[in-house]
């Protein structure tokens, strides 16, 4: 049974963790990671500013005139801007505004997001987002008083 456990031990922790997690703080923090993707969300009250970087882990970007995301559940959304950036080698797609309302109520209110631009497509589980949503919504409205 020793000889078992082990491996399989091993084989988890090697795993990207897959749950939604914030981190409060200074600048508060959302992040989620799987095999293929890292989500990074991040508000900082000094700017302020928030800003969404999502990494594709297995092949980079490719250049598009415009970035969406739709969520998929019981308050369907979909939002889009031009105003995007690339960076590490593409890898990763990068999106900063003052205001995020839509991209937290999407997150923390159904069950599916896919972000892609016109040829990429890279869909994200929100399953068990809502809670640590919230936790980041709390930290960010804990900064602005």
């Amino acid at each position: 049974m020793r000889i078992l456990f082990l491996p399989l031990l091993l084989a988890t922790l090697a795993t990207p963790a897959t749950a939604w997690q914030a981190i409060t703080g200074e600048t508060c923090t959302l992040t989620h990671e799987t095999a293929d993707t890292r989500v990074h969300l991040t508000y900082d009250p000094s700017k302020p500013l928030y800003t969404l970087a999502i990494t594709r882990k297995s092949d980079p970007w490719q250049s598009a005139p415009w970035f969406a995301m739709r969520f998929l559940g019981p308050n369907e959304i979909t939002i889009s801007t031009p105003k995007h950036a690339m960076s590490d080698n593409d890898q990763t797609l990068n999106v900063a505004d003052s205001g995020f309302g839509n991209v937290l109520d999407g997150l923390q209110f159904n069950h599916t997001a896919v972000a892609f631009t016109q040829t990429q497509t890279v869909p994200l589980s929100l399953e068990g987002a809502g809670p640590e949503v919230q936790k980041f919504r709390d930290c960010a409205a804990a900064q602005l008083s």
